[in-house]
């Protein structure tokens, strides 16, 4: 029997909300650190900003940067900072995802470059990468700045490699992985491994968090692969099958073509390579996902990814910062939107 994705119960926080209590006081912190941040006297710049990072999301990777830390017991201002940076990061990626893609939405509203255009997009988001490294520098964690500068050029890296995978049916399912890793994993990696480093903890802890993060990154992306192929545009926060259209290789699509018929490589080569898409061909690339297992078999891989950030965490003695952080694993992989 198939997984079933439940596309149309209400979107819950359940699996989050021990760690949003836990972090609460500190989030707040953070998002004032975040508003007093994208001031300028360049009107446009704070108008850009902030309508991406007020328009919704979760700020899950600043909350993995608040939980490692107090996994760790570290207190005081540091972690706030890196808090803040993580998720500036985050958010010029979409930026400059946004552009790279043609997206018209962006967690259900019009996207930066659909009101600004794609010069202003790219700009702020550069600005919000300058924000980001001032605050590193401000903490003055040289291996704090090491990590999360070498994760900025390692997510660069995965969007140059997706850009040379779009549109390539030959991608493999190992090629698929590099891309994610680099490109989604590698800033949730970064996010959990700064905490520890900043308490000074033992090589091994910090070692287990930054598993912690990889494989969570991991699991929420192969989740938003599946998703696109099954969600609804409320929930997702844009176009159901935007991969589609945009021609990415995603999981779903490499075990379908690896599995398909020769027609139906055909079919896929048409739609992704050429581009040449027809009415109806979403349903068509859907019913073939789910002939072949396509999409359940991308939930379990993201299951696994998402036991192996469980096992990670295994070094820690049980506490609420514990559980809250296996529940972030379980709602990644539950989530429906």
């Amino acid at each position: 029997m198939g997984l079933v994705i439940p596309l149309e119960e209400p979107a819950s926080n359940i699996g989050l909300d021990p760690l949003l209590t836990l972090v609460e006081g500190d989030m707040d912190r953070v998002n004032q650190t975040i508003l007093s941040r994208t001031g300028s006297s360049v009107t446009m710049i704070p108008e850009v900003a902030n309508h991406l990072i007020q328009s919704g999301g979760k700020r899950l990777r600043p909350m993995m940067t608040l939980a490692t830390a107090g996994l760790c017991g570290l207190s005081g201002q540091g972690h706030i900072k890196l808090a803040a940076a993580v998720e500036f990061m985050h958010t010029a990626t979409l930026l400059h995802d946004d552009v790279v893609d043609q997206s018209d939405l962006r967690r259900g509203k019009l996207a930066a470059r659909m009101l600004w255009g794609n010069e202003a997009s790219v700009l702020v988001g550069d600005f919000l990468l300058g924000q980001a490294f001032k605050m590193m520098v401000e903490v003055g964690s040289l291996p704090c700045l090491d990590v999360l500068s070498s994760a900025a050029t390692v997510i660069a890296e995965g969007e140059v490699m997706q850009l040379s995978a779009a549109k390539d049916t030959a991608t493999t399912e190992d090629d698929y992985l590099a891309v994610i890793r680099a490109k989604t994993a590698a800033l949730f990696a970064a996010a959990c491994e700064v905490g520890p480093i900043l308490a000074k903890r033992p090589r091994a802890e910090i070692a287990a968090c930054r598993a912690y993060g990889m494989n969570l990154g991991i699991a929420f992306q192969l989740i938003d692969d599946a998703l696109d192929y099954g969600g609804s545009s409320v929930k997702l926060g844009k176009n159901v099958g935007d991969d589609f259209r945009e021609g990415k290789i995603t999981l779903p699509v490499v075990l379908s073509f690896r599995r398909g018929s020769e027609s139906e490589r055909v079919f896929w080569r048409r739609c992704l390579e050429e581009g040449t898409i027809a009415e109806g061909d979403l349903e068509t690339a859907m019913a073939t996902m789910r002939r072949h297992r396509a999409i359940d078999d991308t939930i379990e891989r993201a299951r696994h990814y998402g036991a192996m950030a469980h096992d990670a965490l295994g070094l820690f003695p049980a506490s609420d910062w514990k559980a809250a952080l296996g529940g972030v694993v379980d709602f990644c992989i539950a989530r429906t939107h």
